[in-house]
């Protein structure tokens, strides 16, 4: 039976003259007029803006959670299951016998740094550091944070957060577009990889508002990224200058409002003039320092870290998170309510007043505490309870759930919501880098090495932390630090005198360049996706979404107080519908990777 051909009439209509030649006025408008709305709400009710989105954010959390555990889960299972199959892992994405247009060095180092490079800089110690505190594990009771018995759970986290499931996401999009892209001559913009299930209707309004919904978290998932790379750059600048005005001067001094926007422009005026010279040169160049510049300081806490100590546990961890891949890729915690949690209480507790039950919800159900905090903060009518230090530990016990589950919420899913607001930027970016590549290379090449690369990171880097903090050299120090500032005060615990400076500065750099690469690269997908998917585009465009992607970092940094919070709430919600639009991406590439085998056989 002969197999009907693909639909590959897609049709999104440009403006031919006038200031959008060349790109999709829907498109286009939609996502400004959206993006300047938050903007003026943010700059405008700074504090409504910030509560509206957590709240929000909570409502989304209570309700998705297991949501995006399976479906992350779902990516990387699929991903392996196309990668292993012969016929299909074989096919070139692109016409038969292209070469791939990047060497193998620059496509890896460009992969590298758009996926990833801010996010270890920030959090190659701060991750595993933050995890040996507190991870299901410990939440459960099983061990106590801070000991060496937490190091294996807090790297079994470490690695899923940052590991297979993580590239899986960005390579869920980026093979997707590759495909339809290269081998189905659609253009390279997020409705073709939806063409089998939408067929026609990708023409029209449906079209337009999936390439939005792109646009719109991308925006949001560069500009976490970013709001966390600048956070890290005023504190290595502080680190090197001393320059107290880049500082809030509190007893745990963070980056203050000031130091954060300076950071900001001067990151968002390089990252425009890269973009302006495209990827054939300013993303590809910087993106190649990038990846000397990163082994440089790996050689650095190789040579004077912890590197047996690290070494050691990147072996078990490896193990240890290969074992558990199934349950860390599929169990989804469920919240514990209110009622839930009253009807599991004793008899005797069910007595004492409403408001001391609903402090009782919150102590024993909150992720980051410990059964000691939570006996010693209980209302004063539980702790007169006959046996009360039984009773609390009873309660606390039957809590467990909601704890992990508040945790998954806060930490995993965190996460997972970051990367799929930024797989359409990564994704759309592996696509333009990856022509002629075959899609077991794509896989392999993309998913597997990098994560490898990603485990080496954390457990150098962040595995001396921690040993520092084992031994007693840190005494405390480096736990104590904000996260963008780990990696500093990590340096200053493990170096001295002149070198120390130059790897401080070095590593400003570094965060400076990975910055640039990243929202560079941001800028010229979100035109690509705005222009129907040319792959060249007006440069007056690019230097208007730099300037808008720059004002909504800005003012969501202010409506945040000067932190992060309304940044990481905004993004959340908006990676929502885009999980939906990637789990229609893998059922439209299962579809058309099927179909067309079918076609080859006749």
């Amino acid at each position: 039976m002969s197999i009907n051909e693909p639909f590959t009439d897609l049709d999104i209509k440009t403006q031919e003259t006038g200031f959008y030649e060349g790109y999709s006025l829907p498109i286009a408008l939609i996502s400004k007029i959206s993006m300047t709305l938050l903007v003026l709400w943010a700059l405008i009710w700074p504090l409504s803006a910030n509560g509206m989105l957590a709240s929000l954010n909570g409502t989304l959390l209570q309700g998705f959670n297991a949501f995006y555990i399976i479906a992350v889960g779902l990516f990387a299972f699929f991903l392996f299951i196309v990668a292993a199959i012969p016929s299909i892992g074989k096919r070139v994405l692109g016409q038969e016998g292209q070469k791939p247009e990047f060497s193998n060095f620059s496509w890896f180092s460009m992969m590298f740094g758009a996926g990833l490079g801010v996010g270890l800089m920030t959090f190659a110690t701060a991750e595993p550091l933050g995890l040996w505190g507190s991870n299901p594990v410990v939440v459960a009771g099983d061990v106590v944070g801070g000991t060496q018995e937490a190091v294996q759970s807090a790297y079994r986290y470490t690695f899923a957060h940052y590991g297979f499931h993580a590239w899986a996401i960005y390579v869920m999009v980026g093979l997707s577009l590759a495909y339809f892209a290269y081998t189905r001559n659609l253009p390279l913009t997020i409705r073709s990889a939806l063409t089998p299930i939408l067929g026609r209707h990708a023409n029209g309004i449906i079209g337009d508002i999936v390439d939005v919904l792109g646009v719109v978290a991308t925006i949001l998932g560069v500009s976490v990224t970013i709001g966390f790379g600048v956070s890290q750059l005023v504190d290595g600048v502080y680190a090197i200058t001393g320059m107290e005005w880049l500082m809030n001067g509190a007893e745990a001094p963070a980056p203050s409002k000031v130091g954060l926007i300076v950071g900001l422009v001067i990151i968002m005026s390089m990252s425009i003039v890269s973009a302006v010279s495209g990827v054939g040169r300013g993303v590809k160049y910087l993106s190649n320092l990038n990846l000397v510049l990163s082994l440089i300081l790996l050689l650095t806490f190789i040579i004077f870290g912890s590197f047996m100590f690290a070494m050691t546990t990147y072996a078990t961890a490896l193990v240890d998170y290969i074992i558990h891949f199934f349950s860390l890729s599929f169990n989804a915690y469920s919240p514990m309510g209110l009622a839930e949690f009253t009807a599991s209480l004793p008899d005797a507790v069910k007595a004492i007043p409403a408001e001391d039950i609903a402090a009782l919800h919150g102590g024993a159900t909150g992720p980051w505490g410990s059964l000691s905090g939570f006996q010693e903060g209980v209302p004063a009518s539980v702790a007169a309870l006959p046996d009360a230090a039984a009773l609390t530990a009873a309660i606390y016990d039957g809590a467990t759930e909601g704890r992990q589950f508040g945790w998954q919420a806060a930490w995993t899913t965190f996460y997972w919501a970051w990367w799929i607001a930024f797989a359409p930027f990564v994704g759309l970016f592996l696509a333009r880098i990856s022509k002629g590549r075959s899609v077991r290379e794509f896989v392999l090449g993309a998913v597997i090495a990098p994560a490898l690369v990603c485990f080496a990171w954390m457990t150098i880097l962040g595995g001396t932390a921690i040993d520092l903090e084992l031994s007693g050299v840190a005494d405390g120090a480096i736990r104590g630090a904000s996260n963008s500032a780990k990696l500093f005060v990590t340096l200053e615990n493990m170096l001295s005198g002149g070198f120390l400076s130059a790897i401080t500065i070095m590593c400003v750099v570094l965060i400076l360049t990975f910055l640039v690469t990243s929202a560079d690269s941001g800028i010229l997908v979100m035109n690509t996706i705005m222009s129907g998917g040319a792959e060249e585009t007006g440069i007056k465009h690019r230097i208007i979404w730099g300037v808008l992607l720059t004002l909504v970092i800005g003012t969501l940094l202010l409506a945040g107080g000067g932190g992060m919070d309304a940044l990481k709430n905004a993004m959340i919600i908006a990676a929502l519908p885009f999980t939906f639009i990637m789990v229609l991406m893998m059922v439209s590439l299962g579809k058309a990777m099927y179909r067309d085998g079918l076609r080859e056989k006749d």
